[in-house]
């Protein structure tokens, strides 16, 4: 069976991309060298649910389900907040910038999303959806990772007016992203 691995998320405009990227920058040398893979800008995006390997032939029935629900939400707006880390910043696996703003909307999207994903064969997620954005993950557990956590980002928000349905191709210079299918709000 053909499948591709998916994802459904929220693009980022380039503005907030290249904020993100300058704070990537800004931290890149306060880690050891080589000590974490940093996102490209481009790549960032919000991710509202993972997939997973998710056959071709149901994508139709995936993109319907989408516009379904994105027919019932208003578009919202966010903010980049604070520095954070995954699972804590003591033992940082993942660096990310948090986000402010309609975080209600947001989160109540995801869980609609979550919901409507049952029926369609996906288990529901298991773990309460913390609206990040990943700028990078550690490789080594034993290195030292110290940064400014907690810490404000440039300020930059973004208007979020569509989902989009993704696939990703992993590669050894990064994941390749292509959109299958975008659900305008």
């Amino acid at each position: 069976m053909d499948t591709i691995r998916a994802f459904i998320a929220i693009h980022l405009p380039a503005v907030v991309q290249e904020v993100l990227g300058a704070v990537s920058q800004e931290l890149a040398p306060r880690v050891p060298e080589r000590a974490v893979t940093w996102v490209k800008p481009d790549r960032m995006h919000l991710t509202l649910r993972f997939l997973g390997d998710t056959p071709i032939s149901r994508l139709g029935e995936l993109a319907e389900m989408l516009d379904a629900v994105a027919a019932q939400h208003r578009p919202f707006h966010l903010r980049l907040g604070h520095l954070g880390a995954f699972p804590n910043e003591r033992r940082p696996r993942v660096i990310w910038v948090g986000l402010t703003g309609d975080l209600q909307r947001a989160t109540a999207l995801q869980q609609v999303l979550d919901q409507r994903l049952v029926p369609l064969g996906w288990q529901p997620e298991g773990k309460p959806f913390s609206p990040h954005l990943t700028l990078g993950r550690v490789k080594r557990a034993n290195d030292q990772i110290r940064l400014p956590w907690g810490r404000g980002v440039a300020p930059a928000s973004f208007t979020v007016e569509a989902i989009y349905l993704m696939e990703s191709q992993l590669r050894p210079e990064g994941p390749l992203y292509t959109v299958r299918h975008v659900s305008t709000l």
